[in-house]
């Protein structure tokens, strides 16, 4: 599908309305991770460039349409002063009266900063009246729209969908890369093709598992999603998290991966326990049917890991979202740091490698592994997942030609 791109537009002398997928972690009025922020800096300073006045839009968190003053956009401010090298104004509203002055005395070459967008309840609002009544005011701010979002490309809200029907629209930097490399995966993957998945909600994973059982080779599962997988298997789990209502939907899927043409989905054999979630517990690595008591599964054992690390120095093409175990303390972080090595080593080897998912990030982040190994790192979780999966997200279908 072709997307109409920021390179192709006019915008010397106009006003770009930017929505940004900014949402990083602030603590203290302090921004702690500006990675996202620094991703979508290439747009800005290009809109800057190109002789335009530049209204950035973004959410922080959910505040579910009240206002939260711990998620305020304020705490950006000099983080983008510092990425533009220039003043940036901050409006404490996105909407109304005082953002509309904001907007119309901005300048060529100056920067808008707007208040949290879901501050508002109409920029999520399940009812689309109430969405595009905000879009269009949202609209009214700017000449042009741009949308470098690719982390909440998956959501019908106003920022997303609503002001593309009003503004001529185009796709940013960022999201024109990321849409370039996600769709590798898509058309035309370098065999065998592994994906490694975890996370809490096996809701969001079901589809990206089900596309790649018959689109990949080899799905290799961590954290809970595993452990409802070894629920699934029959498997005592102790006081671990997963999920009774997704037990059934696990052995449907176990079932499919044992058909011949369809891709392998490899649960662990064994599992790192302890009986509570602390870097002092003590923990012990255990096949699947030693599993008793209090026993909690907090990572993935040597002996799958190792299992892991093998399939994927094999493997042509890599996808992985989401660290394999409570990787937030450090003792039950080795596997996920084995796998990030492992990955590290087939990529110099030729393999194209995609990450993505926000605990994904934060783990290399967390313990200094490097990402400029991989092949292409994506901002997006749940976005990046849609997109593999073959999911059409609804504000890259507000971008398309006609």
């Amino acid at each position: 599908m072709k997307y109409p791109l920021l390179t192709d537009a006019k915008i010397k002398g106009k006003k770009v309305l930017l929505r940004a997928g900014f949402d990083v972690p602030v603590e203290g009025g302090t921004v702690t991770d500006a990675t996202r922020i620094e991703a979508i800096a290439p747009t800005m300073k290009a809109i800057l460039k190109g002789g335009a006045a530049l209204i950035v839009m973004a959410h922080q968190d959910r505040p579910k349409g009240v206002r939260v003053p711990e998620m305020s956009q304020k705490p950006l401010v000099p983080v983008l002063e510092k990425l533009l090298k220039t003043t940036v104004k901050f409006c404490d509203q996105c909407r109304g009266p005082e953002a509309k002055k904001a907007a119309d005395s901005l300048k060529a070459g100056e920067v808008l900063l707007l208040e949290n967008l879901r501050y508002e309840k109409d920029e999520n609002s399940k009812v689309p009246a109430e969405r595009d009544a905000f879009g269009k005011e949202l609209a009214s701010l700017a000449d042009i729209y741009v949308n470098d979002a690719f982390t909440n490309c998956h959501r019908d809200h106003a920022s997303m969908t609503s002001v593309p029907k009003l503004l001529p629209s185009y796709m940013g930097l960022q999201l024109a890369e990321e849409v370039e490399n996600l769709s590798k995966v898509l058309d035309d993957p370098r065999r065998p093709v592994t994906l490694i998945v975890s996370g809490a909600k096996m809701e969001t994973k079901i589809p990206v598992i089900e596309h790649f059982l018959n689109k990949g080779d080899d799905i290799l599962l961590g954290g809970c999603i595993a452990t409802t997988f070894i629920a699934a298997r029959g498997f005592e789990v102790g006081t671990s998290k997963y999920e009774v209502e997704q037990v059934e939907k696990a052995q449907e899927l176990m079932l499919e991966g044992e058909k011949v043409e369809l891709a392998d989905i490899h649960v662990p054999r064994d599992v790192v326990v302890a009986s509570e979630a602390s870097d002092t517990a003590e923990k012990l690595d255990l096949p699947l049917e030693n599993i008793i008591g209090d026993m909690m599964i907090l990572d993935v054992g040597k002996v799958t890991i190792e299992r892991y690390r093998k399939i994927i120095e094999k493997s042509g093409t890599i996808i992985w979202n989401g660290p394999l175990g409570m990787y937030e303390l450090n003792r039950f972080s080795h596997a996920t740091k084995r796998l990030a090595e492992a990955i590290h080593e087939a990529t110099a080897k030729g393999a194209i490698s995609i990450i993505g998912g926000g605990d994904t990030i934060d783990f290399h982040i967390k313990y200094k592994y490097p990402m400029d190994c991989y092949t292409f790192v994506s901002t997006g979780g749940g976005a990046m997942l849609d997109f593999i999966s073959g999911k059409e997200l609804p504000a890259l279908k507000a971008l398309a030609k006609k």
